[in-house]
């Protein structure tokens, strides 16, 4: 698979005289769709069905990459088949009647990366709840956690000197994360100088994040944290908790990250819908995730 893209990327190169960008992300993408193919033990174009393409873009959607960015991975496999059909390599085309995901608007928007930095540049962090925003914005983006995932972290669960954290996430599956440097660095200063004056005996538990009062985040609380920033940094998109873990996934794929291993940190591992993730060696999701995430 790796020669028939290595040709079709020289082609596009030298006979469509494509940008060097537009050729990284056609290459992003048809590698991201080989790994997976690799699941099934398919390494021969001529073997892939349409089957086998339609499981690809459900587990693209299970990993909440957008409908723009899935799109785009349609058009990057259409060019592929259509040439591989052209120059005789297969001889049916497995994508040509597959229908183009359909663009909708009621997905929540995917802040690109500057949005992010701007975002996370408004915190005040020379006082003690800006310290803690600041904390909470970095670990967001930097581990795509769930928002209930985030206000249920407790002090036991992370593990900064290893570079992880431990989650709980849906169906009471405990998962460890990745946590960058940045992210490290912010909760760490957060962790020595703002919550001890926050947190109050009797009421903060071992709840990683608190609020004013001392006590565990709600939902909404959050919710607030991150409308407050959005606005101060002038972002005019739709921007809620969630739209950090879309952007968190999206930055990695479009970075090139390994599909499974993204599909780990998220904590998708449904197997009755595709059975194609298998278990990725911590390690490993350590260095994806160091290697591809922005801020690692």
């Amino acid at each position: 698979m790796e020669l028939f893209l290595k040709e079709y990327l020289a082609y596009l190169k030298l006979e469509r005289n494509l940008s060097e960008n537009t050729l990284s992300s056609y290459k992003n993408d048809l590698l991201t769709f080989i790994s997976f193919l690799s699941d099934y033990n398919i390494f021969d174009p001529s073997e892939i069905s349409s089957e086998q393409i339609t499981a690809f873009f459900k587990s693209l959607k299970n990993i909440g990459l957008t409908n723009t960015s899935t799109a785009r991975y349609f058009s990057s496999l259409k060019g592929f088949f259509k040439y591989l059909t052209k120059n005789n390599y297969i001889v049916k085309n497995p994508i040509e009647k597959i229908n183009a995901p359909k663009l909708s608007k009621k997905l929540p928007d995917v802040l690109n990366f500057n949005e992010i930095e701007k975002i996370l540049s408004k915190p005040d962090i020379s006082e003690t709840l800006g310290l803690r925003d600041k904390a909470i914005l970095e670990l967001l983006y930097a581990c795509g956690t769930r928002v209930s995932e985030l206000i249920n972290l407790k002090l036991q669960d992370l593990f900064l000197q290893e570079e992880v954290i431990r989650v709980l996430g849906k169906g009471s599956k405990e998962r460890l994360i990745p946590i960058g440097s940045s992210a490290i660095k912010w909760v760490e200063e957060y962790l020595s100088k703002s919550r001890s004056l926050i947190m109050k005996i009797s009421k903060s538990g071992n709840y990683v994040f608190l609020n004013s009062r001392g006590t565990k985040f709600s939902r909404m609380g959050v919710w607030k944290i991150i409308d407050r920033y959005v606005k101060e940094a002038g972002i005019k998109k739709q921007v809620h908790p969630h739209t950090f873990r879309h952007s968190f996934a999206t930055h990695l794929l479009e970075g090139g990250a390994d599909l499974r291993a993204v599909q780990e940190m998220l904590g998708h591992a449904d197997i009755s819908t595709t059975q194609i993730y298998t278990h990725i060696d911590r390690e490993y999701i350590k260095q994806v995730h160091k290697q591809f995430h922005p801020r690692g």
